[in-house]
């Protein structure tokens, strides 16, 4: 085995952080004339990501000059087995973007989240999947729409519980 196959490729890992960096940016851009207290919790929060993003892009940066890694994505598409999975849940991050704005928040949440873990247990225990993603859509209606009162998109769900209470 030659020294470049010893090598880890690391230019597939890169995508995440690259990809959070610019949501990151894109976020303190969006909140910019929210309240203060918006401002505050998205800067603490995003300040935290960004660090977190500098130390893994100088780790990496630290591989690649000691010549233990290299740029390659070959892993991004590694191991074939998983491929079908992340296409997946690829679509069904899409779908979940496009599909929130008129199915609300809560449905559009649970959908994705009994997807998402229907994919990844490989169709197993649905029932489990059924209640935990119910639960926690239930969860981030309660925490994020009645007692944050974010403006998250508003559906059929969440219109029914506003003319029931």
């Amino acid at each position: 085995m030659s020294a470049a196959d010893k090598k880890k490729g690391v230019g597939a890992d890169l995508i995440i952080p690259a990809a959070a960096l610019v949501f990151t940016l894109y976020y303190f851009w969006s909140i910019w004339n929210s309240p203060w207290t918006a401002q505050v919790s998205a800067f603490f929060i995003g300040s935290i990501l960004i660090v977190l993003i500098v130390a893994f892009t100088l780790k990496t940066a630290i591989a690649l000059y000691r010549k233990e890694a290299h740029l390659g994505v070959g892993e991004l598409l590694a191991p074939r087995s998983l491929l079908s999975v992340r296409i997946g849940l690829l679509m069904m991050t899409i779908g979940y973007v496009i599909v929130i704005r008129w199915a609300g928040f809560t449905l559009t949440t649970g959908v994705f989240l009994f997807g998402a873990m229907l994919i990844l247990g490989r169709g197993r225990r649905k029932r489990l999947i059924a209640i935990v993603s119910i639960a926690m859509a239930l969860s981030g209606y309660l925490l994020f729409i009645v007692a944050f009162e974010t403006r998250f998109p508003r559906g059929p769900f969440e219109e029914l519980m506003r003319s029931l209470f």
